[in-house]
């Protein structure tokens, strides 16, 4: 058994020492099993290659995107990061292309809104929610970019100590 530069274990020179016959398949009732290694080596890669802390959301704020000559349109905003986020749209309408700039708004309330553009980065059918995930970069030089990168400080502050209200701390019967 060797271990090579890249930190994956290689197992054919052991099995050439032991006299593995099967050909280097396992045999039905050996009671031997081999794990690849592939899929746990991808799922690393994976993670690795993130660059930058993404911030889960979940109907933290109201998100919509800008269709020209419709409107707008409801998404849910998934997560966020200084450098983009991710979105949901209902399959029922539709997704964006890769590459292609959609100007997006967030609710702050029900009528204070600050606008900012993203480019599509990647589109995915997300079949368990029946919504495409798009995920998108910031444009760069665009309008609010300075206000976009507070906005990204302030909701990874504040998502660190949010709480759920479950109504279990009502006041009653409050006197004048």
């Amino acid at each position: 058994m060797t271990l090579k530069d890249n930190n994956v274990i290689d197992f054919t020179e052991r099995h050439r020492a032991k006299g593995n016959r099967s050909g280097g398949k396992v045999q039905k009732g050996s009671g031997v099993s081999i794990l690849d290694m592939t899929e746990r080596r991808g799922e690393q890669i994976c993670r690795e290659r993130r660059q930058v802390k993404r911030t889960i959301l979940t109907e933290f704020v109201g998100a919509f995107i800008v269709v020209p000559q419709e409107g707008l349109a409801k998404v849910s905003l998934c997560d966020i990061s200084e450098n983009g986020l991710a979105f949901d749209v209902e399959s029922e309408a539709g997704k964006f292309a890769e590459g292609e700039e959609v100007a997006m708004r967030v609710y702050l309330s029900h009528s204070t809104y600050f606008p900012f553009v993203v480019k599509i980065r990647n589109v995915r059918s997300e079949t368990d929610d029946s919504c495409y995930r798009h995920g998108a970069d910031f444009v760069k030089g665009a309008v609010n970019e300075e206000a976009l990168g507070y906005f990204v400080k302030f909701i990874e502050t504040v998502s660190v100590s949010l709480q759920q209200d479950r109504g279990d701390v009502m006041v009653s019967n409050l006197k004048e």
